[in-house]
């Protein structure tokens, strides 16, 4: 029997004032759908002293930034995410690991790549059609903030009609990102799985 992939994928913070905590947590669908396409899922903590060894020792096969939190820059609370996302890229760019992100995970890597963000209306809890190299579909969207211009070595996969950049991918790297969330879908789409696969199982 061939063994499974390990995937790892970060978490949001949430702040939890009565307690004086804060907590990492992610949406149970997350490892639902990445078990749907194959993979066994690991959530990393966001303590950034702690990731490199945390990937070291789980040697995943890929990385998978998710939503949540905006980035400090944009008006977020969670530094501690900004910060792991960025250790997190910055540990797949140097082993070559295959890194998928999804909403705040496309942010965080137009970010690192000097991509900057705008304020966007009607993007939040609706569905709209996208079209690019992928083909034309409709998404969900959740998002507040997008981009409409990235740089090298980023290019384009799908966008709106008004120029809003939904996916992006990076050849040179192995990285793919969507601003829709995968995991949302009921049932999950077979082209976000099939993508998905793609980009991992021949990272």
């Amino acid at each position: 029997m061939t063994s499974k992939k390990t995937i790892v994928y970060s978490q949001r913070v949430e702040i939890i004032e009565s307690y004086q905590e804060r907590r990492d947590c992610a949406d149970q669908n997350i490892p639902r759908f990445l078990g749907a396409c194959g993979f066994i899922s690991v959530p990393v903590p966001n303590v950034v002293q702690a990731v490199e060894d945390f990937i070291n020792t789980i040697n995943p096969a890929g990385i998978v930034l998710t939503g949540g939190n905006s980035l400090v820059c944009y008006g977020g609370n969670a530094p501690e995410r900004d910060a792991t996302d960025k250790k997190l890229l910055e540990i797949a760019l140097n082993k070559r690991v295959p890194v998928y992100g999804f909403c705040r995970g496309m942010q965080s890597i137009l970010d690192y790549f000097g991509c900057r963000l705008e304020d966007v209306e009607g993007h939040v809890a609706v569905r709209h059609l996208v079209n690019g190299s992928w083909g034309e579909f409709e998404v969900n969207s959740y998002h507040n903030q997008a981009c409409l211009q990235v740089k090298e070595p980023l290019q384009i996969a799908e966008i709106t009609e008004e120029g809003v950049i939904e996916a992006i991918e990076c050849q040179r790297y192995r990285l793919m990102a969507t601003m829709w969330h995968p995991e949302r879908e009921n049932p999950f789409r077979k082209s976000d799985i099939e993508r998905i696969q793609n980009l991992f199982n021949n990272g």
